[in-house]
């Protein structure tokens, strides 16, 4: 790997990783709202429900992320004014992987459905990034 290879890579904003999340949290929607009607017909609402709490859960880590890194690099970035105190976006990262945990367990302890419909929401938002990765890659190299 050169450093022509690293080029592109400088030139990545925040505006840049703010789409590219934007992005993969439409994909994941727009799956789920694809994929559940298919799932609620051929297993069950239980399914169907599982594959809905694991996409809002896989979305919302994507929000949260994007949250996150927005108010680290606003740290980084010396001549943006301050925004919101770190200490509250950290607090709420942490709430919602509780909130998380809890919405898993309760799914899984009173859904009766498909496990493979929850795990297969909670990959959605891995899958739409992933996708939206690609797309970037394929981008710096026209």
């Amino acid at each position: 790997m050169n450093s022509s290879d690293l080029s592109h890579l400088a030139d990545f904003s925040d505006a840049d990783f703010r789409r590219t999340i934007w992005n993969a949290l439409r994909m994941v929607v727009i799956a789920s709202a694809i994929a559940a009607p298919v799932l609620w017909w051929k297993l069950g609402w239980q399914s169907a429900a599982l594959l809905a709490i694991g996409a809002v859960i896989s979305g919302s880590g994507l929000y949260e992320w994007l949250r996150l890194m927005t108010a680290v690099a606003a740290r980084m970035d010396s001549a943006a004014p301050p925004g919101r105190p770190l200490g509250g976006v950290l607090t709420t990262f942490f709430l919602r992987l509780l909130l998380a945990i809890a919405a898993l367990y309760v799914s899984l302890k009173f859904l009766h459905g498909s496990v493979f419909a929850l795990v297969a929401g909670l990959a959605l938002g891995v899958a739409a990034l992933s996708i939206e990765g690609l797309r970037l890659v394929k981008s710096w190299g026209t």
